[in-house]
């Protein structure tokens, strides 16, 4: 079957990767000012940092309308045996909803909630072009993927909290008391959600360090193909940080290194860093 794999711009995928797998993205939009802008195309995190540090507003995101996903799918729909889309979590984002109600009206369209964001859900859609690769049908890709998902780990580790403090998700205390005492939150998600796990402390570098070795110690149950990087602007030295933990604890095959998008960067800020791999 020739299969066309697409996503929602939240999968954070880097534009080689991109091109590798031929997926073609659906932007949420991203409010500044009351105005809408599309994601990756009319805006970007760099943007969205220069309007906060120049003391704007935090920006928020808002799903894909049905109506741009009926385009999407109907333009796709006809040039290929089947459609796959993969969306970001559920329970972040009306994106699946609007997706499948355009998805609908196409006998040859499937969504799939990943029930993460970022790379999270970018490993879904990587693995979903490499198992239409193999030849699988979109039936089997899609149950694949649904069975795969709850495998997925992906956390992030905050130097930052001016962010989670201007958009209401931890006080100013909390705020203040973490730039004090140099406290480097873990959010991660857990069944579809978001929350924070554990909280380092230290400088920032330290603390990549041993939240690696949290994530990868001693696990019998890592999948080696592939580990994501995926970071806003973090000071430099940062990544390779991450990169020599990961090596030190895991022989991944691939380690990709990806930019955070629009999304995580309007409610996590700079200074955000996550390791996102799969479980057996």
């Amino acid at each position: 079957m020739n299969i066309k794999v697409t996503a929602d711009s939240t999968c954070d995928l880097s534009p080689e990767l991109l091109e590798r797998y031929d997926i073609t993205l659906s932007p949420l939009s991203v409010i500044k000012d009351g105005k809408a802008y599309l994601d990756g195309k009319e805006i970007t995190p760099e943007i969205i940092f220069r309007h906060v540090d120049a003391g704007g507003a935090l920006c928020s995101t808002s799903a894909v309308n049905v109506e741009s996903y009926r385009t999407l799918f109907g333009e796709l729909s006809a040039q290929y045996d089947a459609v796959i889309h993969i969306t970001i979590g559920s329970l972040f984002s009306a994106c699946y909803q609007n997706a499948s109600i355009a998805a609908a009206a196409f006998k040859n369209v499937y969504v799939v909630d990943s029930m993460n964001l970022s790379t999270g859900q970018g490993h879904l859609v990587i693995e979903a072009a490499q198992l239409a690769a193999q030849g699988l049908s979109a039936v089997e890709i899609c149950s694949h993927l649904n069975a795969m998902r709850s495998r997925v780990q992906a956390s992030f580790i905050m130097d930052r909290l001016e962010y989670m403090q201007k958009g209401g998700r931890c006080s100013s205390v909390m705020a203040l008391g973490g730039k004090l005492l140099k406290i480097k939150p873990c959010i991660a998600v857990q069944d579809g959600k978001m929350g924070m796990v554990e909280k380092y402390r230290g400088k920032f570098d330290k603390c990549i360090e041993k939240y690696v070795k949290d994530q990868l110690k001693d696990r019998k149950d890592l999948r080696l193909d592939r580990i994501f990087i995926t970071h806003s602007p973090v000071p430099d030295g940062s990544v390779d940080v991450a990169r020599e933990a990961i090596r030190k604890y895991a022989e991944f095959t691939e380690i990709f290194e990806t930019d955070a998008g629009c999304t995580v960067s309007c409610h996590c800020g700079p200074g955000t860093l996550g390791i996102l791999f799969l479980t057996k």
